[in-house]
This record gives structure tokens, sequence and C-alpha cells, in this order.
């Protein structure tokens, strides 16, 4: 994919946020609600992201990474007691020199079991499965892999914060990049104003627990601005925010821009 389309994507997603219309009174309550519930990874809300990750700064070269992740979110009542959250990671990577790749990456799937009701923290735990189904070499494991993951947040009046973990460990060592054993930690917070709009960071922090102590760990630090509106009668979520990596590995990205388009189907 070339610059030029990485920049269309973008400007949209920011003239998506800068020409939301305003709402009537009962419009902000339910956007605003929205907002929360979408904010909630085991929410009852089927939902459809999709996320554009400009990663500058990549490699030896210094290029720019594309990643568009496309997410959907599918959540299944299982008993009165407990939903299972089906999630899935389905990304297209537009990989810079010296690979020179494009194409679609390794699939991954989370499952979470999640109370239907619960209390003040909500939670959810279950198993994580990736599937070797890159297009190239380049971009994928060629291994499958599996792990567990969990998630826990509350929800006090404006605020959602919480935090969402997982670690998956490759299940053979040959082909492409040996064993690895990676994991992942998403601490998020956001502050919701009326109609809509809010705060939000969700930086994602990874590890490398093969690799030395000088290349394992990505931290990046940042955040953005996101809002609802309505396509008719469809809701939609856009959000734009900006991470600098604090901490990278040699060659790992500097910052990043991420802007995402929620499509929402509300029951």
């Amino acid at each position: 994919m070339k610059i030029s389309m990485r920049v269309i994507l973008l400007i949209s997603c920011v003239t998506a946020i800068l020409v939301a219309l305003p709402l009537r009174a009962e419009e902000e309550h339910h956007a605003t609600e929205l907002a929360k519930k979408l904010q909630n990874p085991v929410s009852d809300l089927i939902s459809v992201p999709f996320q554009n990750n400009f990663n500058f700064g990549v490699g030896p070269e210094d290029k720019t990474q594309y990643v568009l992740n496309i997410q959907p979110v599918l959540p299944q009542r299982i008993s009165e007691q407990w939903n299972w959250i089906h999630r899935a990671i389905i990304p297209l990577i537009d990989q810079p020199a010296p690979v020179d790749a494009f194409g679609l990456g390794d699939i991954q799937y989370q499952g979470f079991l999640s109370p239907a009701k619960p209390g003040k923290l909500i939670w959810g735990v279950g198993p994580v499965l990736q599937v070797p189904s890159a297009t190239d070499d380049q971009l994928g494991t060629e291994k499958w892999s599996a792990g567990a993951g969990a998630v826990a947040l509350r929800m006090d009046g404006p605020w959602v914060y919480g935090a969402l973990v997982n670690n998956i460990w490759s299940l053979t060592d040959d082909k492409h990049g040996g064993y690895y054993n990676n994991g992942l930690i998403q601490p998020f917070v956001n502050y919701n104003f009326k109609g809509g709009l809010y705060l939000t960071s969700a930086p994602i922090l990874t590890v490398d627990w093969t690799a030395d102590s000088d290349n394992r760990w990505t931290i990046p630090i940042g955040g953005g601005v996101g809002k609802i509106f309505h396509l008719g009668k469809l809701p939609v979520n856009t959000q734009l925010s900006a991470y600098y990596n604090a901490v990278t590995p040699d060659d790992g990205a500097d910052w990043q821009i991420r802007a995402q388009v929620q499509l929402m189907f509300p029951k």
C-alpha cells in the first residue's frame, strides 16, 4: 500500500471526528452510554473495528510500517450467568524495506468467558489461538501458537479503566523465527464527555521473553480522542491517537499514529 493511501485513511478518520453532527439530548445520552460500552472489551456489543496503525521509524532505514487490524467482536450468551466473547484480530501488513512485503499476517482468535451480570469489577478470561495464515513468510511466524488472556475493568462515572493481558507460545520451534514466547499488556483509561466524545489512552506494551534484555520490551506512551456519531441508524466510533515508544527494540518503531473506525451493532 502506498503512502498516499495511508494518508487518505488517516485524513478520513480525522475528518469523521471533526465533522460529526451535533446530537439531541437523548441522542447525546445514548452516544455516551455506547462509548462506555465499547470501551469494555467483554461487553455484549457486536462491533467491527478497523484499526489503522502507522508505525514510524521501523528498521535500519527508518521506514513507515502500516498495519490494518480488522477486529470483529461477537458476544454469545451461553447461559443465564455467562457470556462467551469471540474476538479476532485479522492483520493486513505493509512491511517496509528491507523486507518489502504486503499481505495478510497471522490471524489471532481470543475467547473470553465473562459474567453476564458482572458487579463493579468486570472481567473475562480465556484462550488465545494464533493461526499461521500469513501470505508471506516475512509477515508471520509459519507456526501455530496458543496461550491465555484475561481482562479486568471498572466503570466509575465518566471513567472506564482497566487492562487486557495475554501471552502466547509457539507450539513448534521450526520454520521462520524459531521458538517464541510473547506477551502483551494493554492498560486503558477513558474519560467520557456528553455526546459520545471521550479522551483515551490505550498503549499496547509487548514483550519478547526470549530476546535479550535490551531488545525485549516495547513500551509506548500517549493517548488521543474519540467520538461516537451516526451514519443513518448505524452508530460509528472514530478514534485518533498517537504514541511515542519510550522503550523499543533495535529496529523497532519510534512512534505510532493509530486511527480507528468502529462499526457498532447494538441490540
